[in-house]
């Protein structure tokens, strides 16, 4: 590669010395002219360092989609249990519980899981309104984000009661859980006496 980098210009310079320079009584000058640039990129090929040939570029290994969101569920799924204990909660057998012991330890999931959750996501109403209040629904709505229950019929719009606004996400920042197990939402904890 480098021999072709250096012997290209100088086959071109010498064959602009050669139609401009040339005479054709000095045989001697004509030579030293078409030669000289081609003696000059030999000695600089002889005494420059090498050039290595460019590395093949790595090829880029793209996260699938499926894990990136795996991830992030499972990191949003151990805050919510270091923040609130959900999975405990929810893994736990109730029936054995009263009402009052339920109701208590529910106020602490609620206020721990809360918390987390608003560390991390923020939400926004699909429509503005509160509840009970009368709406339109326009024609060209998001079914995924409009759901129509009741006496539907006919085309939009459609005039309704409003019973829940929905939720959207409007930010979120779910946690990095480098240098652990993604799938270890809670560690065992031991004691030692």
């Amino acid at each position: 590669m480098n021999v072709l980098i250096a012997l290209v210009p100088a086959a071109a310079l010498a064959a602009g010395n050669y139609l401009v320079a040339a005479q054709p009584g000095c045989i001697a000058c004509t030579a030293w002219l078409v030669a000289g640039p081609f003696v000059l990129a030999l000695l600089l090929l002889a005494a420059l360092p090498r050039v290595p040939a460019p590395a093949a570029p790595r090829p880029v290994t793209a996260v699938p989609a499926a894990d990136i969101a795996e991830q992030g569920a499972l990191g949003l799924l151990a805050a919510l249990q270091a923040a609130g204990r959900l999975v405990d909660f929810l893994e736990e057998d109730l029936a054995a519980y009263g009402d009052e012991q339920v109701g208590g330890a529910a106020r602490d999931i609620h206020r721990g899981c809360q918390s987390a959750l608003r560390e991390r996501v923020t939400f926004e109403p699909v429509l503005a309104g509160a509840e009970g209040d009368a709406v339109t629904v326009e024609a060209g709505f998001d079914p995924a984000a409009i759901r129509l229950t009741g006496n539907v019929t006919g085309a939009p719009p459609f005039r309704g009661v409003l019973r829940h606004a929905g939720w959207r996400v409007k930010t979120v920042t779910l946690p990095v859980r480098r240098g652990q197990d993604p799938r270890v939402i809670a560690p065992a904890e031991v004691e030692i006496a």
